[in-house]
């Protein structure tokens, strides 16, 4: 079918993810900026629109046996509300619910919703990079709380007679969340598959971290190498160095351990052989021994974080994999 020019107009080059018929020839477009209701042109009225915007404060959901109502609240504008057939709220909801996080800054512009789930006044919001609860009539509105995937360290499951208790640690702490027994063995696993897809995706690069403080430090020991180099050829030129103290500089083996295919412990020890034969004197060789030696601290400390990041990831993925 196609979108009526009026639709088309306000909409540009959006694609149309969901429409919905409201009766007779009135429709429901759901766009990612925003949703069209679109009312036919009838014996009194010209065709018309109402554009709901995903800016809104609040959103609910008044569900009926045969019709389900969509309200939008705005902190201005009062509330804006479209009605939809039953079958059709699950269809309607996701892409708009999608749009009003997106357009608040609760998900990420790329990132997905896989599932909605609505137990009385609680709704879960399961994406592909975090869980969002919300507590209260509203679907949603500014009292929710996301837990994000990169900061859950366990994921359990207490079972009981009408509900499962979710146990999720984020950052150490037990989050408790209750669902209805009906809707937990899907929720189970979608929320397993979510965890293990994230960290595997995860595993060696996240998108969402700031730029890796080991590359910095790497690049700058590259730096630092290279005044090293300079600052040995300076004394090595110097007409007061002694030949022996030379000859042992020059005759040291060649040690283990780089960085960024630059051997660092050799380096150091040039560094600390001519700030030696230097009797104090050469004050830039004594900066780049600091240097140094402050480099290697912080590349040890922050391989350490990586190994205790990775050994905490791989055992996560184990467990849910275990279906603990």
């Amino acid at each position: 079918m196609t979108v009526p020019v009026i639709v088309r107009s306000a909409l540009g080059d959006e694609e149309v993810r969901t429409r919905v018929s409201l009766g007779g020839d009135d429709e429901l477009f759901v766009a990612d900026s925003s949703s069209i209701v679109y009312r036919a042109e009838g014996l009194l009225t010209d065709e018309s629109i109402e554009e709901l915007t995903y800016d809104a404060d609040r959103l609910t959901v008044s569900a009926g046996r045969r019709k389900t109502s969509l309200a939008l609240e705005y902190h201005l504008s009062g509330t804006a509300e479209v009605t939809v057939p039953a079958s059709k709220t699950d269809d309607v909801l996701r892409p708009v619910l999608a749009g009003v996080l997106r357009t608040n800054g609760v998900i990420d512009p790329d990132e997905s919703l896989i599932e909605v789930y609505r137990f009385s006044e609680l709704t879960l919001i399961l994406t592909e990079r975090r869980l969002i609860e919300h507590v209260g009539t509203a679907v949603w509105d500014d009292d929710y709380e996301a837990y994000h995937f990169r900061d859950v360290t366990n994921l359990a499951f207490e079972d009981g007679d009408v509900a499962t208790r979710i146990v999720l640690e984020v950052d150490g702490r037990p989050q408790r969340i209750k669902a209805p027994n009906d809707a937990a063995d899907d929720l189970r696993e979608r929320l397993k598959r979510a965890l293990v897809d994230y960290y595997e995706r995860t595993s060696e690069t996240d998108p969402d971290e700031e730029p890796d403080p080991l590359e910095e430090s790497q690049e700058r020991g590259e730096e630092q190498t290279g005044r090293a180099s300079q600052s040995r050829r300076a004394v090595r030129s110097e007409p007061t160095r002694a030949d022996g103290q030379r000859a042992a500089v020059e005759s040291r083996p060649p040690m283990t351990g780089t960085v960024d295919g630059a051997p660092a412990d050799a380096t150091q020890d040039v560094a600390r052989a001519a700030a030696a034969g230097s009797d104090g004197d050469d004050a830039a060789s004594q900066e780049v021994l600091e240097r140094l030696e402050a480099l290697e601290d912080a590349i040890e400390r922050q391989n350490e974080r990586l190994e205790a990041q990775q050994q905490t990831i791989e055992r996560l993925i184990g467990e849910l994999r275990q279906g603990r």
